[in-house]
């Protein structure tokens, strides 16, 4: 399970919050906490080394430091609460089910990081950081305070891009996110605890990172470079000095960083990034595939799922275009595009990731014979 890290009061006042599974890093703050000097001043640009090996950081640093800011939203909440909410004796008799329930505006404050990836003032951030923003503040690198206009979001993959007004804006360079390798070294950069412009440095984990638990799209990039909250929404970076990753998450039992942080792949994200500028929203692929899962979890009498792998189809809508290619429930996906299928969670990415109009040639095992159908992607019924 993953949390938005609410009640960030408590942090500031010395509290630890209850354990969590995995806490996503969008800071929600009923109060403004005090404003620190930043770590580290913008530096002009430098040439950084290709390689791990003898990497220059602080050139890592000055390139990609100025490009990320901070930002404040005001977040607005509808909810109902009763009168006698405060009254401990309707409470003790009643219980959460008060009597004369009205409807509430709640009003926090979330803080988070975000990169300028657009010399037009583009910014990528999480969605999670400026979800039901009334109002966006963007302060940058050189103390400059722009308000921030919301061009998109998407949820499913925790994505969300903000623009700015403003001259001389330092951009970060979008980087290949496929090149990334486990052991290979990477920058954090961000906001945690207000703490502004905050560089950490560690390796990457592990990649293709999925079934977390954050959202609907998951291909993490898994890193053990300090991410702590406020985070949310900084930049990646590679020791060439390209952007690779979003800083979206950690697993904490604790609520603060304990060496596990999850990126979203700045493929992915460009991708999202794209298609919110120039559509407002995700137009995503869509099958009619609408239930798979690993062989491990739900497979038929007699299919050996010890030895078989693959993902098993369980549910597709009539009519669809995977029906109309003549797939059937209770096949076993092999390959996608030429691929091995290995996870319903890749499955699924690789679904999402067919642009509309394209073909989808999808391997399967049915009464143990290789069959090779080519899906059409169409837009999903309702735009979704």
């Amino acid at each position: 399970m993953a949390k938005m890290l609410d009640g960030m009061e408590a942090l500031l006042r010395g509290e630890v919050p209850p354990p969590a599974a995995a806490t996503l890093l969008g800071m929600r703050l009923g109060q403004n906490a005090p404003s620190p000097t930043n770590a580290a001043e913008p530096t002009p640009a430098a040439p950084v080394a290709a390689g791990s090996a003898g990497a220059d950081f602080s050139a890592i640093a000055g390139r990609a430091t100025p490009a990320v800011v901070n930002i404040s939203a005001l977040q607005v909440y509808r909810t109902e609460r009763s009168p006698f909410f405060s009254d401990p004796f309707f409470r003790e008799f009643f219980g959460r089910e008060l009597p004369f329930r009205m409807p509430q505006e709640e009003r926090k404050t979330s803080l988070g990081s975000g990169v300028i990836v657009g010399a037009d003032g583009l910014i990528v951030t999480n969605n999670h950081v400026i979800e039901h923003a009334r109002q966006i503040a963007i302060t940058t690198a050189d103390h400059r305070r722009l308000r921030g206009r919301l061009v998109g979001t998407d949820p499913v993959t925790d994505v969300a891009v903000v623009k700015v007004e403003g001259r001389g804006l330092p951009t970060l360079l979008w980087g290949d996110s496929s090149r990334a390798r486990v052991g290979e070294y990477v920058v954090a950069i961000g906001n945690p605890f207000q703490l502004n412009q905050t560089v950490t440095m560690g390796i990457i984990s592990a990649t293709g990172r999925s079934n977390v638990g954050i959202v609907d799209y998951e291909d993490f990039i898994q890193t053990d470079a300090a991410i702590n909250p406020g985070n949310s929404g900084g930049a990646l970076v590679d020791t060439r000095g390209e952007l690779i990753g979003i800083n979206t998450a950690i697993y904490s039992e604790t609520g603060g960083y304990q060496g596990i942080g999850f990126a979203v792949p700045s493929n992915l994200a460009r991708k999202v990034v794209e298609q919110l500028v120039s559509h407002g929203r995700v137009i995503r692929g869509w099958t009619g595939i609408t239930r798979i899962a690993d062989l491990h979890e739900d497979f038929p009498e007699g299919l050996d799922s010890a030895r078989a792998s693959g993902v098993l189809i369980i549910e597709l809508l009539r009519r669809s275009p995977a029906d109309r290619a003549g797939l059937l429930p209770g096949d076993v996906a092999v390959e996608v595009n030429g691929r091995p299928v290995e996870s319903a969670a890749q499955l699924r990415n690789e679904l999402a990731r067919t642009e509309v109009g394209a073909e989808l040639r999808l391997t399967v095992l049915r009464d143990g014979r290789r069959r090779e159908l080519k899906v059409p992607m169409e837009e999903a019924p309702g735009g979704a």
